[in-house]
């Protein structure tokens, strides 16, 4: 079981160092990350219960957490209860009070830093509650502490990669001429959850691009059957224990002519160059054009049109991102995706995707697909 205790110790070792009085997160990767409090499976609308703003936890250091949670959240979310202080607001409480009540329990305070998505509501009622304080972003607190996977949250990432890997493995056969994108996407995500993925760590993307396919990876599915002749991109993840993996591989279909042989090896040989330049102590942005220039090399640099990739772990996305604005250095058990692509409309669409830990020596993949050309005829 993670050392919760130790990372709220750290948590206020931070803040203090920071000048930060208080903070508030909500119910978030950063929440579950120091409570143990599980977010909910995401929807594309609002999952929301009377009193919602007030979701979520004060911390300050010398105390113990307060949460705050309405009262279904509670019921439901936090069963075993809470190992600290919990105000529950039922559907009847007045809600603002409870929260500005909880919020000058702590005292005075001169600055306060909030989670990076904490909703405006909850905001305005902070504000209200202790006027003139100082907000701040919680993020550069939080994030450093989280960017570094111990032994046990890299046995936990390593497990969701294991997942998509056996997936992978077993969907690759159903590739064929006339299959359903949407059908191979459906047992995508089923086979996922029937491994014990809790849920996809993001939308399901299963797209075929090549000659005569006008489509590009701005569609990433479609009640389109696969014709002969494309390559089939994957992008998919699973979650365990609240840990994210995300996974990318192509498949082609038919015979594959010698400018996709010639683009998927540029894209393979990227990938392996920006692993061997994720060393600690090499920025994020390094490892972005040690990736790209492979690409670039091979006269295909138009078509790597994203990022190189980014940090994952309790989020799919999270800071810092393997991306050329980004100076972060790398430190060893900072975890993220390498996943260069060459997205041309019309002409060839390649892509591949791992999860890689920093270490000593340089990037070390958690996923064990290979990245063999596959062919399905």
């Amino acid at each position: 079981m993670p050392d919760r205790a130790r990372r709220q110790e750290i948590l206020a070792q931070r803040m203090t160092e920071a000048g930060v009085d208080l903070m508030f997160l909500p119910i978030s990767a950063d929440l579950e990350y120091l409570t143990g409090l599980s977010r909910r499976v995401m929807t594309f609308g609002n999952v929301e219960y009377a009193h919602h703003f007030v979701a979520g936890a004060f911390f300050a250091p010398g105390r113990p957490p307060l949460m705050l949670l309405p009262r279904m959240i509670y019921e439901f979310d936090l069963p075993d209860g809470f190992e600290g202080d919990a105000v529950i607001v039922r559907e009847l409480d007045d809600g603002a009070a409870a929260f500005e009540k909880a919020a000058r329990s702590f005292g005075t305070t001169g600055k306060i830093a909030l989670g990076p998505r904490t909703w405006a509501e909850t905001v305005i009622h902070l504000l209200a509650a202790v006027p003139g304080t100082e907000l701040v972003d919680a993020e550069p607190i939080v994030n450093p502490m989280r960017r570094i996977k111990d032994a046990e949250e890299l046995e936990t990432m390593t497990r969701a990669c294991c997942i998509v890997d056996e997936v992978m493995g077993e969907i690759t056969p159903a590739v064929v001429a006339g299959a359903s994108e949407l059908d191979i996407a459906r047992d995508v995500d089923h086979l996922m959850k029937l491994k014990g993925s809790r849920t996809a760590s993001f939308d399901t993307g299963v797209w075929s691009m090549g000659p005569g396919n006008s489509r590009d990876a701005t569609v990433r599915i479609s009640d389109s059957r696969i014709e002969p002749g494309v390559g089939v991109s994957f992008d998919f993840g699973s979650v365990i224990d609240g840990y994210c993996s995300d996974f990318g591989r192509t498949i082609f279909v038919g015979e594959p002519d010698s400018r996709y042989r010639e683009v998927y090896d540029a894209v393979m040989a990227a990938q392996a160059a920006g692993m061997r330049a994720a060393t600690p102590g090499t920025t994020a942005a390094e490892v972005d054009s040690a990736t790209r220039r492979v690409i670039e090399d091979a006269g295909y640099g138009r078509w790597f049109r994203h990022r190189t990739g980014h940090c994952i772990g309790l989020d799919v996305h999270e800071h810092p991102f393997i991306s050329e604005e980004d100076r972060t250095p790398l430190e060893v058990g900072m975890t993220f995706t390498i996943e260069p692509s060459v997205f041309s409309p019309g002409v060839v669409g390649v892509r591949v995707e791992d999860v890689i830990v920093c270490e000593e020596g340089g990037g070390r993949k958690l996923n064990t697909y290979p990245v063999t050309m596959a062919v399905n005829d």
